[in-house]
């Protein structure tokens, strides 16, 4: 479902991605791990087509992000923690909206909204003007817009960023109920407890680099740590320690 290969992206000569290679297959949750400025929400971006990389290949679904970037856009739903909707549409009008744009009739489309009604508990955002919605409300139709016609792959950049805990709760049941065969999950989060929740498995980036890529409990198996945050500082210590061992060795 992703292929990525020595994928790094420059921005006016700083690095934000740095020689990343990744794979995630279908039926996966994978996580994408590390603070802000780890490189998340750029590899994300690229794997979007949002963002063309300065080297390296990125397949998704079986496409070329730069040879085939509308079969990719065809191929992905995109929610990140920022998307706005339009105030003076309903819910339901914003998803038919989408659902037309994508090729799918009346019909198709109130039977979508019913399904994703029922996934993400939309309730009266479905026939309430958006500028009336809470963040968790809002954010329930971000991602029922961007799953509209179903794609096989999901990209989930920091999407539970600013929710309540009732809506928490239902984005991470829906990424649960998604894990199936012919679908991938990209989950993006700084929170390591998500993660460990609702992921396959992960990779940890720091400062564009992937630091490890495993199941959640491997990385607790090697570090020896109860929780991925843990893991995730003692990782980082690892690294920064093999960078200046190589210094110290350096001519």
């Amino acid at each position: 479902m992703l292929e990525i290969k020595n994928l790094s992206k420059t921005y006016g000569g700083h690095p934000a991605l740095s020689d990343v290679t990744l794979r995630a297959g279908e039926g996966e949750v994978f996580g994408l791990l590390g603070p802000n400025g780890a490189g998340k929400t750029t590899l994300l971006r690229v794997v979007a087509t949002l963002l063309a990389p300065t080297s390296g290949t990125v397949r998704v679904a079986g496409h070329d992000t730069r040879r085939e970037p509308e079969a990719v856009r065809r191929s992905v739903g995109v929610v990140n923690g920022g998307m706005g909707l339009p105030a003076r549409l309903t819910g339901r009008e914003v998803l038919r909206s989408f659902a037309g744009l994508y090729g799918l009739g009346r019909a198709q489309a109130d039977a979508r909204i019913e399904e994703l009604d029922g996934a993400l508990e939309l309730g009266r955002t479905l026939d309430t003007r958006a500028g009336d919605y809470s963040t968790g409300m809002a954010q329930k139709v971000v991602i029922a817009r961007a799953v509209i016609h179903d794609p096989p792959v999901l990209i989930l950049d920091e999407a539970a960023s600013g929710l309540d805990i009732f809506a928490r709760r239902a984005l991470l049941d829906f990424v649960l109920a998604a894990r199936r065969p012919g679908r991938l999950t990209l989950y993006s989060t700084h929170v390591m407890s998500e993660a460990e929740e609702v992921c396959d498995r992960v990779a940890i980036l720091h400062r564009g680099e992937v630091v490890t890529v495993g199941p959640v409990a491997g990385i607790l198996s090697r570090t020896g740590e109860r929780t991925l945050e843990r893991a995730f500082f003692a990782l980082v210590r690892e690294q920064a320690g093999a960078r200046e061992a190589e210094v110290v060795r350096a001519p």
